[in-house]
């Protein structure tokens, strides 16, 4: 019997019963495995398409070493891994016969589990071209001067507003989505929050938008200005206000996700009070191992 091995499921409240603890321990790094075990647990696997989530614990001298989930059309997300992890996990996925579509990870991670997926099973990595760093809030230091205007916080009487600025920020950023009164409920975006900055005529002209509160921790998860209008302080002031909302809502940790080809916005972070966690990468893979 291994030291360690991996325990695979596809009922997440058994997931999160081993796993929990483990993943609230560094909620930051664990985020995308907090929000989306979450996501399934509260809207039902049968949300997330024919294909069933898979979830991954890697256990070993009575304590939770690392986690996975395996969720369409997401690919597969990982917690941090050693190289000697990421080899172990290849190696039971690929003798189970799963596909891969893609791996999300911080970059150390998504790149040694790349390389092992691809010696396990002689799929065809290649790492996205869009490269993220994950931010964490510090002390919150609002902008100095604020822009004219004022945040305003969107209501249910509001979803068709909330449906037009998340479809603008999903053709900005490239995501493949519908987003309709038909498909909102099925979409990442509709359990968020959203904020919009306002003019002083009421005209909006920027939007920000929160995850729920899990493991004591909010991602702040949509911040979209028009082109026409950036450069005016307006994301700033829409990303301070939900950064405040959420440690007036009891966050302990405030993290975000940020394009590292928009030197913009990773500054404007900075001087908001958000510090670098850990820089993120995405891997596709293609060949037969790949698609199933």
């Amino acid at each position: 019997m291994p030291s360690a091995d991996w325990y695979l499921t596809d009922d997440v409240d058994d997931f999160l019963s081993r796993a929990g603890d483990f993943l609230r321990s560094r909620p930051g790094l664990h985020v995308m495995q907090l929000t989306w075990a979450e996501r399934v647990r509260a809207r039902g696997a049968e949300a997330f398409g024919a294909e069933v989530p898979v979830f991954g614990v890697l256990e070993g001298a009575d304590e939770v070493r690392a986690t996975f989930y395996r969720l369409r059309p997401r690919g597969f997300g990982l917690s941090p891994l050693t190289p000697e992890q990421a080899d172990s996990l290849a190696a039971r996925l690929a003798a189970l016969g799963h596909s891969v579509p893609s791996v999300s990870a911080d970059h150390g991670t998504a790149t040694a589990f790349a390389e092992a997926w691809q010696r396990r099973t002689g799929a065809t990595p290649r790492l996205r071209d869009t490269r993220l760093r994950l931010y964490r809030l510090g002390t919150l230091t609002p902008p100095d001067p604020w822009p004219a205007g004022r945040g305003r916080v969107l209501g249910e009487r509001d979803l068709e507003q909330a449906m037009f600025w998340c479809g603008e920020f999903a053709k900005a950023v490239g995501e493949d989505v519908t987003i309709d009164a038909d498909t909102w409920v099925g979409t990442r975006f509709a359990d968020k929050g959203y904020t919009l900055w306002e003019t002083p005529d009421g005209t909006p002209v920027s939007v920000a938008g929160l995850n729920p509160m899990i493991g004591g921790q909010i991602q702040v998860d949509v911040v979209y200005t028009p082109s026409h209008l950036r450069g005016r302080g307006y994301a700033g002031a829409v990303t301070a206000e939900v950064s405040r909302a959420a440690l007036a809502a009891g966050a302990r940790d405030v993290v975000l996700f940020a394009d590292l080809s928009n030197p913009t916005s990773n500054a404007l972070y900075q001087r908001l009070g958000y510090t670098g966690l850990t820089d993120w990468g995405v891997y596709d893979f293609s060949g037969a191992a790949a698609a199933g």
